[in-house]
């Protein structure tokens, strides 16, 4: 990938694409490799998913991560409980995976049924094996800069992508909108940090911050994580920006089979015009999300080999 300057570039023509899948391909690629090693010294990475209900989306998402984790050549498990499932139930299962050597990654697919609290289970959840970096203990560890945490998928890959796209971000302005702990919250707290891809200086927006137009024009490194379709236009793009759409929403579309089509947080095709660089949805940050669980697996293994 060439190099770019955020917040500087000519635009020319619109804004280059950045792949999703081909930089998650090359994340798992390496993920094979690193796989491969440890199984020679007798481990095999194990990611344990935990699926309750039947949530449709759900089944097709935890399909995918197993897939996934077969073909770089993990064990890869599913388990599936019924939505009657109670609490205790849950916890009991997630406390013999903690306990169980030959899993290194667990993760509890949301959402729960409603009998059961989502925080109370990934508080259980062995910071060790909380692949999603979701626990307590992770959170603290990211924001405190520390490195032997795990970092939740979405916002690491969307640094990767950064990366890999050659983006200047120390001294960039990067405006994160949205404030969720899955995606908004530890963003920025990886775009603040000190060191490689991060320096940033950071501002976060939400659902009530005045004005979010004249913040976001003055974004070199703007990302779109709130769960709106096409919020973002091209008036609130400055010219040159980096665009990161992490968002993905259904809207109706006569045009196609489903009649529905898939569509990020930000207006693609007007701001387009405007950015240097823009994700696409799909095949933009989506991709990546499943390659950094992968990742994260494989260092859960090899930190179990040193541990």
């Amino acid at each position: 990938m060439s190099g770019e300057t955020a917040g500087t570039q000519t635009v020319q023509e619109g804004a280059r694409l950045i792949d999703g899948s081909a930089v998650a391909k090359k994340v798992r690629d390496q993920v094979a490799v690193d796989v491969a090693a440890l199984r020679a010294r007798g481990v095999v990475p194990g990611l344990t998913v935990v699926l309750v209900g039947d949530d449709p989306a759900s089944a097709v998402y935890v399909g995918g991560k197993e897939k996934a984790s077969r073909e770089a050549g993990m064990a890869g498990e599913t388990i599936r409980l019924p939505s009657t499932t109670s609490q205790a139930e849950l916890l009991a299962l997630i406390d013999q995976l903690n306990h169980d050597e030959t899993v290194h990654g667990i993760l509890v697919q949301m959402p729960l049924p409603k009998q059961i609290d989502p925080e109370t289970v990934i508080d259980r959840i062995s910071p060790t094996k909380d692949v999603d970096g979701f626990h307590p203990v992770n959170v603290g560890k990211l924001l405190i800069g520390n490195t032997d945490g795990f970092v939740p998928c979405t916002p690491a890959g969307v640094q990767v992508l950064l990366g890999e796209y050659g983006v200047r971000t120390s001294g960039a302005h990067c405006v994160v909108i949205g404030r969720s702990t899955i995606v908004g919250k530890p963003m920025a707290a990886l775009m603040m940090q000190p060191g490689p891809l991060a320096d940033a200086t950071v501002t976060v927006c939400h659902s009530r911050t005045r004005d979010l137009a004249e913040q976001t024009r003055q974004a070199d490194i703007l990302i779109a994580a709130v769960g709106r379709a096409q919020l973002v236009t091209a008036p609130m793009v400055k010219p040159g920006a980096v665009v990161i759409d992490v968002g993905m929403n259904r809207i109706a579309d006569a045009s196609t089979k489903s009649g529905t089509r898939l569509v990020g947080d930000v207006d693609f095709e007007d701001v387009r015009r405007v950015a240097s660089l823009i994700t696409p949805v799909p095949r933009g940050v989506g991709p990546m999300t499943i390659a950094m669980l992968l990742r994260n697996t494989v260092t859960a293994a090899q930190r179990s080999v040193r541990a």
